[in-house]
């Protein structure tokens, strides 16, 4: 049996994305991260069995706008807090060495 070379995921991003701290590896990682808190938002609708329109209208946006904040675009601290609140759910920020922050 001829050996098979395994790669981590870190190994893999550096060499088709770029290493940490490049701009196109920085722009990769903040594209992923808001993908999955529009995500969130998607999923917690969805549980609450509401539509985009209904959670449009309970923050005061039109529903293409909560379209592109579920698919993790034109996403803000305010806009995530009001999606969340909206919902009835809490939503808590955490800084590394600064602690959690409700939002």
């Amino acid at each position: 049996m001829e050996n098979v070379k395994f790669y981590t995921l870190d190994e893999v991003k550096d060499k088709h994305i770029g290493k940490i701290g490049t701009p196109q590896r920085e722009k990769y990682e903040a594209e992923l991260q808001s993908f999955i808190v529009g995500e969130a938002i998607k999923q917690a609708r969805k549980a609450q069995k509401m539509t985009q329109q209904q959670l449009a209208e309970k923050i005061g946006v039109q529903r293409a706008q909560v379209s592109k904040i579920e698919n993790g675009r034109n996403l803000t601290l305010s806009t995530v807090a009001r999606c969340f609140k909206a919902m009835g759910l809490e939503a808590s920020l955490s800084v590394s060495g600064l602690g959690n922050f409700l939002l």
